[in-house]
């Protein structure tokens, strides 16, 4: 699978997340490279927004984000580097054609997040940690003004778990799914949740589901698109049915989540056959969470044996 489909939902994910941060630009040209940067981001405090955690920490510079899908190579470091002076360069002869200057602090900063990071990588390019960083952070030399963020090294805290749902596998799977526990109390998580939905669908829609990239990150993107379709379905109901119908309700939720594990069975194992229809209604009596581990880490014969039919 090519970077695109995870590169567009990163940037919508990231602008939706740093917007009220500062300045963010999405998919920048570099005028002396014909190459785009991922994310471009300006902020207008320096104050670390304590709601993001790890990535407000990150945020209280101007910097750039470069987020992979899968592990970039050293070619693919170097190209993120590249982008990083090249938009350095900008600033500097933008300044002096303006008869300022420019601080080294005012130059951008460049975090490449990856879902994992080999010890090659990091040795190759130095790349170290840092005292106040942390695990998982790893810093070039400091001239150099960038870090490689190994989003699965990371600690399981609250304080990383934006930058978590921008891994892959079951760290992201984990990350989305409190995403969307949180929305649940958080109304301004909702969009977050809806920007997540809408690429599960569009994965679905638009994609080779037989490829294993695709199917992985449906079945990471399935807990928001669950919790999306309840809402939607829900306020179908609320609009045009009257009073004593909340059993209706219940049942429209019920099928709603029926058919959302039977699209993810579908994705993971190619069909739905009556050994996998059998297992579904004892699927639907986990919580969203365990339901969602279970379907991306077990092999069909490990689910079957675990949820077996009489």
């Amino acid at each position: 699978m090519t970077r695109q489909p995870h590169d567009q939902l990163a940037k919508e994910y990231l602008e939706e997340l740093l917007a009220p941060l500062g300045e963010v630009k999405t998919s920048k040209d570099v005028k002396s490279e014909v190459q785009e940067i991922d994310v471009w981001f300006v902020p207008t405090t320096t104050a670390i927004n304590s709601e993001l955690g790890l990535l407000g920490k990150m945020a209280v510079t101007s910097c750039l984000f470069e987020p992979y899908r899968n592990a970039p190579n050293e070619v693919e470091i170097r190209s993120c580097l590249l982008k990083l002076y090249s938009v350095q360069g900008e600033l500097l002869r933008q300044a002096k054609r303006e008869k300022r200057s420019i601080s080294e602090e005012e130059l951008p900063f460049l975090w490449i997040l990856t879902p994992t990071c080999s010890e090659r990588i990091l040795e190759g390019f130095g790349a170290k940690t840092k005292e106040g960083w942390e695990k998982g952070v790893y810093f070039l030399p400091k001239y150099q003004k960038a870090a490689i963020v190994a989003i699965n090294q990371l600690p399981i805290i609250e304080d990383t778990l934006w930058l978590r749902a921008m891994g892959k596998g079951k760290t992201q799977t984990e990350a989305i799914s409190k995403v969307v526990e949180l929305s649940r109390e958080n109304d301004k998580l909702n969009k977050l949740v809806e920007i997540f939905a809408s690429w599960q669908k569009n994965l679905e829609l638009n994609s080779d589901v037989n490829d294993e990239e695709v199917r992985e990150l449906i079945m990471s993107l399935s807990p928001a698109y669950l919790k999306q379709r309840e809402e939607w379905k829900q306020e179908g109901l609320e609009e045009g049915r009257q009073e004593g119908r909340q059993e209706g309700r219940q049942e429209g939720r019920q099928y709603e989540q029926r058919l959302t594990v039977e699209s993810l069975l579908v994705v993971r194992f190619g069909n739905l056959d009556e050994e996998l229809s059998a297992i579904i209604s004892q699927l639907m009596e986990l919580s969203l969470t365990e339901r969602t581990q279970l379907l991306l880490n077990l092999s069909r014969e490990e689910l079957l044996a675990r949820f077996k039919v009489d």
